[in-house]
């Protein structure tokens, strides 16, 4: 007796990575309190990407700086890491001039663009011939 092949693709996971989402400004506590989360998280799912939302995170400054790098560091210890999901341009250009490497993963958003503008294809008599 022979057993039927496992479901799906032998090298997918099939659970998303949990979300973390960051919001406001961050002070102590409440990084403390996020690394205490994303550790719990890493921890009871057994995953090895947490992802955090940081589109709607307050000002860049350095106390958002910290807050990430403690993440990233809490992260490691609970042998996982974080990647970053919808930062801000200022946020990605901070991360990069205080050389803190993150994972980026940046989300679809709709764009608001001008509607496409007619082009006008008129000759004058008096316009030159093209070469």
């Amino acid at each position: 007796m022979s057993s039927g092949a496992p479901h799906g693709h032998p090298n997918v996971n099939p659970t998303t990575p949990p979300d973390l989402t960051l919001t406001g400004t961050l002070d102590r506590e409440a990084t403390h309190r996020l690394c205490e989360e994303a550790r719990a998280m890493l921890q009871a799912t057994d995953a090895d990407v947490l992802v955090c939302d940081v589109a709607d995170l307050g000002p860049p400054v350095l106390a958002a700086i910290d807050a990430l790098a403690r993440l990233q560091l809490t992260a490691r210890r609970a042998g996982g890491r974080i990647r970053l999901r919808n930062p801000a341009p200022d946020l990605r250009e901070l991360l990069h001039l205080v050389g803190l490497p993150m994972e980026i993963e940046m989300g679809r958003r709709t764009e608001q663009r001008e509607p496409p503008r007619r082009v006008q294809e008129a000759v004058e008599a008096r316009d030159p011939p093209l070469a």
